[in-house]
């Protein structure tokens, strides 16, 4: 069972608590009417699917329903932290130090 932090509520609790909304981070067309259907495209469907640390987006669904964002390993599964939705993203070199 993953434990997931959130930076809302201050509390761990299992991921039951949250639901996954998908990578963090996603540039959105400025004006998406004036977007082609192969950029709309690559926008809906094209993701990064890293090894190792992934920005994410989640929603704390059982709570305060609010999206942060989160730092999780791909390959342990580990959540290396959770931020608020707007901060901007964590050093990675940091938490990778301390996750060592």
């Amino acid at each position: 069972m993953l434990l997931i932090h959130c930076p809302y509520c201050n509390e761990t609790l299992p991921e039951l608590e949250f639901a996954y909304a998908g990578q963090a981070h996603v540039a959105r067309p400025l004006n998406p009417g004036e977007t082609s259907d192969e950029e709309w495209c690559e926008f809906l469907f094209i993701r990064s699917n890293a090894r190792g640390p992934h920005y994410e987006r989640w929603r704390h669904i059982h709570g305060c329903a609010r999206f942060f964002n989160a730092v999780r390993d791909t390959v342990s599964d580990r959540f290396l932290t959770t931020y608020k939705a707007g901060e901007a993203r964590p050093d990675l070199s940091k938490l990778l130090e301390k996750a060592e």
